[in-house]
């Protein structure tokens, strides 16, 4: 009798134990990826990473990993970078498109579930394979705050509070037991910050994590590193 392991190489068969391996073999790629967290608040959505690199002659400053996809919402993700690029990119045309037709901004979970069908695609399509990445989603909407977290396999769900990539169990474990349902932006950045020292290696500066927020103003923006600093030093 064949092993799953006779199954690993196919992307549109099921294995005996009723999985699709290189589904998984992605979302192991996304426990490799440095760690991404989100918190939404009452009166916004924090997105936090680790983009620190091992390499002292890369310049910081270029690497970007929490990416506008319409004025409103911003993504992160964790995994194999290069697949990020390309879902960006799609989600930013699928933005415009709603924009030049309806004159308004998307709404975000329309935007999530386009991107999340992307994703999907490519999970059950002949000569190519699954995303390496999750992303979490942070918006602001008539629908008020928003944060979703978007999976390998298409699959997306709505939440409080969320970590993707390494070491994601430690930091959602210590999410559940600081989160509250009325805390507010400032306070999220915060609790965001403190999540990612948990299992942050090395010095956490504001030039090795991003830190990204979209309030009532409904404007994605990422923080500079002086604002970053501000919060670090708050938090210590």
């Amino acid at each position: 009798m064949a092993s799953d392991a006779s199954y690993s190489y196919s992307l549109t068969t099921f294995s005996r134990s009723g999985k699709l391996l290189q589904i998984e073999y992605a979302l192991t790629a996304v426990g490799e990826g440095k760690t991404s967290i989100g918190i939404k608040a009452k009166n916004g959505v924090v997105l936090i990473t680790d983009k620190k690199i091992q390499n002292k002659l890369v310049d910081v400053q270029q690497v970007k990993k929490l990416e506008k996809v319409s004025p409103s919402v911003g993504f992160v993700y964790s995994g194999v970078g290069p697949d990020y690029r390309v879902l960006v990119k799609k989600a930013r045309k699928q933005a415009q498109a709603y924009f030049l037709q309806y004159r308004a901004l998307k709404p975000v979970k329309a935007l999530v579930q386009d991107t999340a069908s992307v994703m999907q695609e490519y999970t059950q399509s002949g000569g190519v394979r699954p995303f390496g990445i999750s992303l979490l989603v942070a918006g602001y909407d008539d629908e008020g705050p928003q944060l979703f977290q978007v999976d390998p396999s298409g699959a997306y769900y709505g939440w409080k509070a969320s970590a993707i990539g390494k070491n994601f169990k430690n930091a959602r474990s210590f999410l559940e037991k600081r989160y509250n349902d009325d805390v507010e932006l400032d306070d999220a950045i915060h609790t965001a910050l403190l999540t990612m020292r948990e299992g942050f290696e090395g010095e956490m500066t504001e030039h090795t994590i991003e830190v990204g927020i979209v309030g009532e103003d409904r404007v994605f923006r990422v923080l500079t590193p002086a604002e970053v600093k501000d919060f670090l030093d708050e938090s210590t």
